[in-house]
């Protein structure tokens, strides 16, 4: 599994203006929903939920926000960059930038924990940090962490 398989050209954000997680999750939850055919209400619960067990701020400005969705049948991605880091009770207390929204098959545990893992590892590189936070458009910020 490649994080290509995961994030689309399409599923890329950025400069996304939010002033706080719910909103972010709001938003994000609805950009992932129109593009899954989902409705935005299903995604938007999972996600807070998930939020709820505790933050998937990983630290160094990164969210991996993710939730199990019943009906989805592959993993599904979405990136974004923020205009402006926000308050995401990360496990550093950084504010966070770049969040990386994974969507996973509720049936499926082996693939989700390996695109999981496949995220965070990828998001885990300062090179490709330095890359993300670099791309001035989408096209950039999806080759920044698709090229490895």
């Amino acid at each position: 599994m490649k994080i290509s398989d995961l994030l689309s050209p399409a599923d890329v954000l950025i400069d996304v203006r939010t002033s706080n997680k719910r909103s972010l999750l709001e938003q994000l939850a609805a950009n992932a929903a129109a593009s899954l055919g989902l409705p935005v209400e299903q995604v938007t619960s999972h996600l807070l939920k998930r939020e709820e067990l505790g933050s998937t701020g990983t630290g160094n400005g990164i969210a991996i926000p993710h939730a199990r969705l019943p009906g989805l049948k592959r993993p599904h991605g979405l990136l974004a960059k923020l205009k402006q880091g926000i308050e995401f009770e990360a496990i550093d207390g950084r504010p966070v930038d770049v969040v990386f929204v994974l969507l996973l098959p509720a049936a499926v545990e082996n693939e989700a924990l390996t695109a999981l893992a496949l995220v965070a590892r990828t998001l885990r590189s300062p090179d490709t940090l330095v890359r993300l936070r670099g791309a001035k458009n989408p096209a950039e910020l999806h080759a920044a962490l698709t090229r490895g």
